[in-house]
């Protein structure tokens, strides 16, 4: 469960050694995008050997890999499939892609005797994988999916607006389909870096539609998405009422201040806390 997740791109030494420094939850290190053709080796190495060598992270580790068009997938497979990476980041992703990418991950794990399950989190980002979000996210391995709101825009020839009213219907289908099947869905970064006002009402329309984090471009970005996404004291302190209500009461619903509380209500409040204690929030409400 991420809040935000920080994008570095893997040909930049400087950003790649302090990755550790920027307070993401999830950094992911790009060799897609970022990263132009003749750098694409470059990069990789450079990834593999920070990962291995001076690895300092304590948060969640996503490796945003080339595409199933080139022919640098394996190659990124085949040098990032061990225990430092917990997922990898598939552009373009369509289900058969997934399907390819998971096979071959397969294979790397049983050879190496991984410890873990490398999981997998598809972008989002052409008409065609939102008409097949619903079937990736029901694959086994996909742990969420992001929204790639650049190329799905560019893909259907239509113009990006801070606002984003072109992109809602889109936003609407891949977070109904995360809630559907309990994955996470992360949203599209928001790419004016300087304009955190601008910031902040998209992070809050994200979360309003059910996003449960959203990328970022630029690590001044970090604090405004991990706080707007973060449950505030006033959430903690009510969800703490309702569950203190919750052991007293036998019948299952009852009201606080007039509001009827019930089972929805309440898990609504379990998860809060849950989330209150998993980025360490708890502290605060007794400030």
């Amino acid at each position: 469960m991420s809040r935000s997740l920080l994008f570095i791109p893997g040909n930049n030494p400087s950003m790649i050694q302090n990755s550790d420094l920027y307070e993401a939850d999830a950094v992911i290190f790009d060799l897609e995008d970022s990263v132009l053709l003749q750098h694409k080796d470059a990069a990789r190495d450079l990834v593999k050997t920070y990962l291995e060598q001076l690895n300092l992270l304590s948060c969640q580790v996503i490796v945003r890999i080339n595409g199933m068009e080139t022919p640098f997938l394996k190659m990124d497979l085949e040098a990032l499939a061990y225990d430092y990476v917990d997922a990898f980041m598939i552009p373009n992703a369509t289900h058969g892609a997934i399907e390819y990418v998971t096979n071959q991950i397969k294979e790397l794990e049983q050879f190496r005797h991984l410890k873990k399950e490398i999981k997998l989190i598809p972008i989002v980002e052409t008409p065609y994988a939102l008409l097949q979000v619903k079937e990736i996210m029901k694959m086994d391995r996909v742990s969420g999916v992001l929204f790639g709101a650049e190329d799905y825009s560019t893909n259907m020839s239509i113009k990006r607006t801070k606002q984003g009213e072109e992109i809602l219907f889109a936003r609407n289908m891949i977070s109904i389909a995360a809630k559907a099947y309990n994955k996470e869905a992360y949203d599209t970064p928001f790419t004016d870096v300087n304009d955190i006002n601008g910031l902040k009402e998209d992070v809050k329309l994200a979360k309003q539609l059910g996003f449960s984090g959203k990328a970022a471009i630029h690590p001044r970005q970090i604090d405004t998405i991990n706080e707007l996404f973060s449950p505030s004291k006033e959430d903690i302190l009510y969800a703490e009422r309702i569950l203190k209500e919750a052991k007293k009461d036998t019948k299952g619903v009852f009201s606080i201040e007039g509001k009827m509380i019930d089972a929805p209500i309440i898990a609504r409040a379990q998860k809060i806390m849950t989330q209150a204690k998993l980025y360490g929030l708890l502290g605060e409400t007794n400030d």
